[in-house]
Formats: C-alpha cells, sequence, structure tokens
C-alpha cells in the first residue's frame, strides 16, 4: 500500500524546544488508568507545552492476532509501514484479560497541581501518525449489538487519501466483504482529536480505561480538536495527566464502538485554575468540561444515558450561571432554546452527553470572576 504520506515513527520530525514523551512500553498504560502514588515518566509546569505520542489499540489487540505487522500487513501495509512503538508494545504484552483496549501515554506532573484545581488541557496541534486506521464493532458493545444482521465483531479498514482542496479524508469500501483494495469506496472528513484525556483517579489501584468518569479519561468528545481545551477537576497531587484513544474521525455516538482509530502525535499546553476560585465560582459544576471554536461544552456522564443527560444540562446551568450572569431559571430556558445537547458515546459503559453553548450569545462584559473569564478565553 502506497500511502498518503510517511508514518511518523518514534522521534522523527520533533518540534525544537518542547519536551517530548514517546510511547515506549516504559512511558504507557495498556488497559489502565493512572491513580494515586503511580510515578510520572515525564512532567511540565502550568503555561509549559509538551509533545506527547499516542498509539492506537487497534491492529494491536489479542482478538486481532496480537502482531501489527501481520494485521495491517494484510491490508497492503508493509512492515516499514507499521509504527515501532506499537510492535514494542504489544511484544511486551502488559494487558490483562478483562482490561480496557486504550494504550495511554503517561502519566505527565503538573508542578503545583492540587486536589479541587482545574487542569486547563489545551490541544494546541496534532498530527497523523499513519495514513491508516480501522473501526471496529466488538464484544457485545455497540448500540445494535443484539442485532442478529449488525451486532458481532467485525472491522473495516480505513486509508487517508486526498479530497477536495487537498485536504485529508478517511476511505473505506462500501462492501464489508470487499478484497484489500477492490471495489467502489466512501469518503469522509477527517477532524482528529484524543478520546482519551484525563488525571489519575484517587484510588488505590488503576480503574479501567473504558468508563469515563469525574477524572476525564474515555470522553470521547469529538469538539476536543486543536484549539479546544479541556478542564478537568485535579484528584491527586500533580494531576498525572495522560492521553490516548486517538481518533482521525468520530461521529457523535459512536454507535459501532469504535471511531476510525489511528494513531496520534498531541502538542498540548497546559495550565491550572486554584481551587479556592473553582469552588468560589463553579462550586455546581460537576465533572470534566471543556471551550473552544466559539463554544463551552458541559458534559454528563452516567451508565443511563438519560441520567448523563439530567448531568449535563444541570451542569450547563451552573456553567451558564458563572460565566453569563445569567440567573439559573433563565439559565435554563436559554438552554431550551438556545442550546444543543449531544451524545458523545453510547458504548462505553458509562455513556457521555455533552452541550454546545455559543459564547456569542452572552454579553461579557463584567463577567463576575477570574476563573470566569480564563474559561472563556479558551472558548472564543
Amino acid at each position: 500500500m502506497t500511502g498518503a504520506f510517511p508514518v511518523l515513527q518514534r522521534g522523527e520530525r520533533l518540534p525544537t524546544g518542547i519536551d517530548y514523551l514517546p510511547a515506549d512500553p516504559e512511558h504507557v498504560l495498556w488497559g489502565r488508568l493512572p491513580c494515586a502514588g503511580d510515578r510520572p515518566v515525564a512532567s511540565v509546569a502550568p503555561g509549559e507545552r509538551i509533545v506527547v505520542d499516542t498509539v492506537s489499540h487497534e491492529g494491536i489487540l489479542d482478538d486481532q492476532g496480537s502482531d501489527p505487522v501481520a494485521f495491517f500487513g494484510r491490508y497492503g501495509v508493509a512492515g516499514d509501514q507499521v509504527l515501532q512503538d506499537a510492535v514494542e508494545i504489544t511484544a511486551r504484552g502488559r494487558r490483562v484479560a478483562g482490561d480496557g483496549p486504550h494504550v495511554v501515554t503517561g502519566p505527565i506532573a503538573v508542578a503545583g497541581a492540587r486536589p479541587g484545581d482545574l487542569l486547563a488541557v489545551r490541544t494546541e496541534r496534532l498530527e497523523m501518525r499513519a495514513p491508516y486506521g480501522v473501526i471496529s464493532t466488538r464484544h457485545g458493545r455497540g448500540v445494535l449489538a443484539a442485532d442478529p444482521e449488525l451486532g458481532g465483531a467485525y472491522h473495516t479498514f480505513c486509508s487517508v487519501t486526498a479530497g477536495p482542496g487537498g485536504r485529508w479524508q478517511g476511505s473505506l469500501p462500501t462492501r464489508h466483504d470487499a478484497e484489500p483494495g477492490d471495489g467502489p469506496r466512501v469518503s469522509f472528513p477527517l477532524a482528529p482529536f484524543l478520546g482519551i484525556v484525563g488525571v489519575a483517579t484517587d484510588t488505590p489501584g488503576r480503574v479501567n480505561s473504558v468508563p469515563p468518569g469525574p477524572h476525564g479519561g474515555n470522553v470521547d468528545i469529538r469538539l476536543l480538536t486543536p484549539g479546544a481545551t479541556l478542564f478537568l477537576p485535579v484528584q491527586v497531587p500533580e494531576a498525572l495527566l495522560y492521553v490516548g484513544d486517538p481518533h482521525y474521525a468520530q461521529g457523535n455516538g459512536e454507535v459501532a464502538l469504535t471511531a476510525f482509530e489511528a494513531p496520534l502525535r498531541a502538542e498540548l499546553s497546559v495550565d491550572l485554575l486554584p481551587r479556592e476560585l473553582v469552588a468560589e465560582e463553579l462550586g455546581g459544576v460537576r465533572g470534566p468540561f471543556a471551550a473552544g471554536h466559539g463554544l463551552l461544552v458541559p458534559t454528563g456522564l452516567d451508565a443511563d444515558l438519560n441520567e448523563a443527560l439530567r448531568r449535563c444540562v444541570r451542569n450547563a446551568v451552573g456553567l451558564l450561571s458563572a460565566v453569563s450572569g445569567l440567573d439559573e431559571r433563565q439559565g435554563y430556558l436559554y438552554l431550551s432554546a438556545a442550546a444543543d445537547f449531544q451524545i458523545s458515546q453510547a458504548v462505553d459503559e458509562v455513556a457521555g452527553v455533552h452541550g454546545e453553548l455559543r459564547v456569542a450569545d452572552f454579553a461579557l462584559d463584567g463577567v463576575p470572576g477570574p476563573v470566569a473569564r480564563r474559561i472563556l478565553e479558551r472558548a472564543r
């Protein structure tokens, strides 16, 4: 297979003057997330940037043969076009049966972070590391897992190709039984983002990588493209940030189970909002939320999708109150008339809903506090 661009192997084409964390086996966890007591593998100070490599789990899992060179070779990918860090991670075999599928890079210590602070993680830049990836359904976890025709375990190989205007797009065959390279194809636009961005849990053991929670983790919000900031409530000293589950494209809901899963290099910047001001200004907001692309993005998480929606609306009311001056009743009515609520994903044990609130709707003069001002700065 001739790729749309060369693979981006570990250590290649790095920017100068920024610390770099490769996805070496000793720098990742597979299937579990960092927790209290884990030792960081890198560090960053508020206001600084770090470049982090991520590896997709697709092509390396045991039900795919635990051999990414062989797996992708079936689709015409030459061995030297498979990421070496993915090969090494697979060879170490550190994932335990029952763990999640995701490979996460980290944890990264954030100097001075304290429980109760808000960690602001901004995606500055993302670079695709391979011109191919996978979409799959399996483990009885897609929305239609019980459907006799659409349930089961299967996947499709996706290529990255040049589309109109030279923009990259995803491409897959129209028939599931097509041989590699044969038959008509369907194409769709790419919008890469990290499905997992989180902080360590305040637990004695590492939690499964699949369900998202107050720590963030597998939130799968497709709006977290470059220019967006995810705000995470710090759970443990130094936060212990990690990232993973890289996507090239995802539809809201992620209904089959996975998105277009493929590896990314991420350039991230971090900031801290102190817990004293956070408690004063955002005391009613629970869990992670985001800002960027002209939007405020509250979240709601629960195993029950209806409850996830209720939690998201409640968090949206609190966020509006903090940043716009709307009292809660007016905010609730505003949301009904002017905001959208989307299913982030419905397949990760804990469902996710996120809101989309336009910052341009609010009069920003006299924003009540410094935390609100910093959030709004990230939203524009």
